[in-house]
């Protein structure tokens, strides 16, 4: 099963095993990853699902697409060249070893 590492606001560190298939944002959801808020459910409309992915990550990431990048344009924490929606990052094999940051501040 993929694994990817939360890094929490406080330095913590929480990884967690994903199914194959789950979004990073709804792996957050069920293990009480705490940051970030996705108040649209995954639906590509909020951005509070925003995070960092960070360099350490050895994940093969696709793209974001058009609608994931206007989104990022209006997050409430600073946008970085590594920020992502993670609603938008799919699980797989080749992800495993993803490692996201969550902001300090969502919403």
């Amino acid at each position: 099963m993929p694994k990817v590492t939360y890094i929490l606001r406080d330095g913590e560190r929480r990884d967690i095993d994903v199914p194959d298939g789950t979004s990073v944002m709804e792996a957050a959801i069920h293990n009480n990853v705490r940051g970030i808020d996705a108040e649209c459910g995954g639906c590509l409309s909020c951005a509070t699902c925003h995070v960092y992915i960070d360099a350490s990550s050895t994940a093969d990431l696709p793209s974001p697409d058009d609608s994931e990048l206007e989104l990022l344009g209006g997050v409430a924490a600073e946008r970085r060249p590594e920020s992502r929606l993670s609603c938008q990052l799919v699980m797989s094999a080749a992800l495993s070893g993803l490692v996201v940051q969550i902001p300090q501040r969502q919403g």
